[in-house]
């Protein structure tokens, strides 16, 4: 499968700037948080497919329900890292930081995403996900490298408040297109 370009990938928040509008919803406490976060899971749900053609139009009411759902979905994942990161403080208070490091960066991201996907609790603990993160390690890496510049740019262009939602709707772009070639081919 063709690897997603870099160069797409900046673009495709600005192929509907209009979209980009949404992002003020983060100025409606809770109910525009869970609007914005079901889009942002249909947003991750396209590009898995590999569809980066432009931002979808919000469905308010549909991304709402979504997003309050997914957010109740997640609750057991972040709980059982809460206990995982108490454990590992507990044991030895240095290893939380690595602990942190190693999961936030292998693991919750392929997991996230295969969430989105996926749509189920038990998604988040679905760890053979994680096989092809490790079994293509220099290939993840770089799309986790490629996702952090692309987020530091759309940061930068925050001055012209432009960014802020272009970050925002493509944070996992590489993330997602990794998970494309070599998470869900395999299934």
């Amino acid at each position: 499968m063709a690897e997603l370009k870099f160069k797409t990938a900046f673009k495709y928040p600005f192929n509907r700037a209009k979209g980009l509008l949404n992002i003020l919803l983060i100025f409606l406490p809770i109910v525009g948080w869970f609007a914005l976060g079901g889009y942002g899971v249909r947003i991750v749900k396209e590009f898995s497919k590999g569809k980066y053609k432009k931002l979808p139009v919000l469905k308010f009411g549909d991304d709402f329900k979504l997003g309050f759902f997914m957010f109740i979905k997640a609750l057991p994942f972040v709980i059982a890292y809460a206990v995982l990161l108490g454990i590992v403080t507990k044991i030895n208070p240095w290893a939380r930081g690595l602990t942190q490091f190693f999961v936030g960066c292998f693991m919750v991201p392929m997991l996230s995403i295969n969430f989105m996907n996926k749509q189920t609790v038990g998604s988040y603990f679905e760890f053979e996900v994680l096989k092809p993160v490790f079994d293509n390690l220099g290939d993840y890496v770089v799309a986790l490298l490629k996702s952090l510049l692309l987020q530091v740019i759309f940061i930068l262009m925050t001055i012209i408040l432009i960014g802020l939602p272009a970050a925002s709707f493509t944070k996992n772009i590489f993330l997602a297109d990794f998970y494309r070639r070599r998470v869900k081919r395999k299934k």
